[in-house]
């Protein structure tokens, strides 16, 4: 992914107002992300951990999206992911890393257009952090968790990882 700035962040946003988006809290470390390894700049915002964000590059418009461009932005809401006092196991539906306790939260997104007005939303399991580009690279490994075994190459599992992920950007705007 290419760096990207504030108003890169702030002008990708299809799935909510633009008071919403002037109001969100941004990254204070956009200079120090590992852009060359990330798929897309996903964070939490620590004023309110029920909120989450993802920007992702895409080429051509969306279905439905009310924007064409390469950045599409998207806000979250996730679950806390809370343990309920034994070790549990998640599987991020994107990276397809898994995590115990708490380390992968139910991501909900409103969906644009009318669907969205309406009140619909879709949801996908998420790394509780949004640091799928880094387990999926092997940069980051999850705490009590891991990998599964694969015989796929590294560009094969980034590859899937995209594919995941842009499938369910398509389905916050369809």
């Amino acid at each position: 992914m290419r760096p990207v700035t504030e108003h890169d962040i702030r002008t990708s946003f299809i799935n909510c107002s633009k008071g919403e988006v002037k109001r969100l809290n941004l990254p204070n470390d956009l200079a120090d992300r590992p852009w060359d390894d990330l798929d897309f700049l996903g964070w939490r915002d620590p004023g309110a951990p029920e909120r989450a964000y993802l920007i992702a590059e895409r080429d051509g418009p969306l279905a439905g999206a009310e924007r064409d461009g390469p950045l599409v932005g998207i806000a979250l809401r996730a679950t806390s992911g809370a343990s309920r006092g034994f070790t549990s196991r998640s599987m991020c539906s994107l990276c397809l890393t898994t995590h115990t306790n708490g380390g992968v939260a139910l991501m909900t997104a409103r969906r644009t257009g009318e669907a969205g007005r309406q009140g619909n939303s879709v949801g996908q399991y998420m790394c509780t952090d949004l640091a799928c580009s880094l387990y999926t690279r092997g940069k980051k490994e999850a705490p009590g968790g891991g990998t599964i075994d694969e015989t796929l190459t590294l560009e094969e599992k980034i590859a899937r990882a995209r594919a995941n992920l842009y499938s369910f950007l398509d389905k916050v705007t369809v």
